[in-house]
C-alpha cells in the first residue's frame, strides 16, 4: 500500500511503498478513505510535537473509513462499518491498524469528508469549553485563530452554548468565515487593537487560543476578574510566559487543554464528549468547515497550507475516490 512516511526529521516525508498491516489483538484494520491535516502534523515532520513517534512513522492523526479486518477480541465494531478514528500517526495511508477503542461509528449522512475533519477539531473545542472552562450561556468569549481548524468549531460550539461570541483572525475572508459561523463580534488582528477591542465590549470572560505569542499578551490583557484562559496551542511558533502576579491580582484560571491526552487517563470524558457533538452533528447544529481537499500524492500542498495559515477550517487528504 501508500503510505506519506517520516523516515528522518531531517528529511521531507516521502510516499513509500509499504506492507499492508495486520490488527493486532484490541485493533481494527480500516480501509482509509479520508484524514485529516491537523498543526500537530508540521510539529511531528520536525520531532517537536509532544507524542510524535519514534521513526520511522506515517504520519495523520486522524481518518475516516470502513472497517476491513478485525485483531482478537473486538466485539465492538463489525467488518464493513463507517468509522472515524483519532490514532495519532497511520492515517496518511491505504490502510492502518488501530485500538478499537478509538473507533467511533459514523453518523448515517455524514460524508467521509467530514468525518476525517470532525473528530480533533470540535472535540478540542468542546471540551475545553464545555469541561475545562465551564462557559455560561450569556458570557464573552473570545477566540483568537478564528478561522482555523480548532478555531471556527469554537466561535460554532461557543455560540450553541450561548456564549457572546468575539472573533479575531487575519483579514476580511478569514473574518468571514467565523461570521458565518456565528460570531457575533470580529476583530482583524492586522490591522486592529486586539485590547482595546475587547475593552470597548467589556472584556473577556473566556479566552480560547490556539495562536500564541503577542496576541496571547493582548487578550489576557483584555480579560475580565475570574476570566478563564484556555491555551490550546501555538500557531505562531511563540509560547507565551505568564506572570504570575497578575493571574492573583486579576483572579485570573488559566486552563491548559491537550484533547489526545485525555484519552489516556480521561477517556470517559472524550466518549461523553465525541457523543454530544455527533448528536448536535445528526441534529443539523454543527457544519464542518472544510476549505480544501487534496490526493495522497498533494499531502505536501495541504501541509503548506497550515503552514502559511493560508487556509480556512480544515484540510482533508482524500485517500480513496469515495472518501
Amino acid at each position: 500500500m501508500k503510505a506519506f512516511q517520516v523516515q528522518s526529521y531531517s528529511a521531507a516525508p516521502e510516499i513509500m511503498d509499504v506492507v499492508v498491516p495486520d490488527p493486532a489483538a484490541g485493533e481494527i484494520r480500516v480501509r482509509i478513505h479520508a484524514c485529516g491535516l491537523n498543526f500537530a502534523d508540521l510539529l511531528m515532520v520536525k520531532g517537536t510535537y509532544q507524542d510524535t513517534p519514534e521513526l520511522p512513522f506515517v504520519l495523520g492523526m486522524e481518518v475516516s473509513g470502513t472497517v476491513d479486518a478485525l485483531g482478537e477480541g473486538v466485539t465492538s465494531v463489525s467488518v464493513g462499518d463507517r468509522v472515524a478514528v483519532f490514532g495519532g500517526q497511520g492515517g496518511l495511508a491505504e490502510f492502518g491498524c488501530f485500538d478499537a477503542r478509538r473507533a467511533v461509528q459514523v453518523p448515517d449522512g455524514m460524508s467521509m469528508v467530514d468525518a476525517a475533519a470532525f473528530q480533533i477539531a470540535y472535540g478540542t473545542s468542546h471540551l475545553a469549553l464545555d469541561h475545562r472552562a465551564r462557559l455560561q450561556p450569556g458570557e464573552t468569549l473570545l477566540v483568537l485563530g478564528a478561522a482555523g481548524g480548532v478555531g471556527l468549531t469554537a466561535v460554532e460550539i461557543g455560540k450553541l452554548m450561548g456564549a457572546r461570541v468575539v472573533a479575531c483572525a487575519r483579514g476580511a475572508a478569514k473574518l468571514a468565515a467565523a461570521k458565518a459561523a456565528g460570531a457575533d463580534h470580529l476583530i482583524d488582528a492586522e490591522t486592529q487593537d486586539i485590547r482595546a477591542e475587547m475593552k470597548a465590549l467589556g472584556g473577556a470572560d473566556v479566552v480560547y487560543d490556539p495562536v500564541g505569542g503577542d496576541q496571547f499578551e493582548a487578550a489576557f490583557r483584555s480579560c475580565k476578574p475570574e476570566a478563564r484562559v484556555l491555551p490550546i496551542g501555538f500557531a505562531s511558533g511563540q509560547v507565551p510566559q505568564i506572570k504570575a502576579n497578575h493571574l492573583l491580582v486579576k483572579n485570573i484560571s488559566v486552563q491548559g487543554v491537550y484533547w489526545g491526552g485525555y484519552l489516556r487517563f480521561r477517556p470517559d470524558v472524550v466518549t461523553k464528549s465525541l457523543a454530544t457533538l455527533m448528536g448536535w452533528y445528526s441534529a443539523g447544529k454543527l457544519t464542518p468547515h472544510v476549505s480544501h481537499t487534496f490526493a495522497l500524492d498533494a499531502v505536501a500542498d495541504g501541509l503548506e497550507l497550515l503552514r502559511s495559515r493560508a487556509s480556512t477550517g480544515k484540510v482533508v487528504i482524500r485517500i480513496t475516490d469515495d472518501g
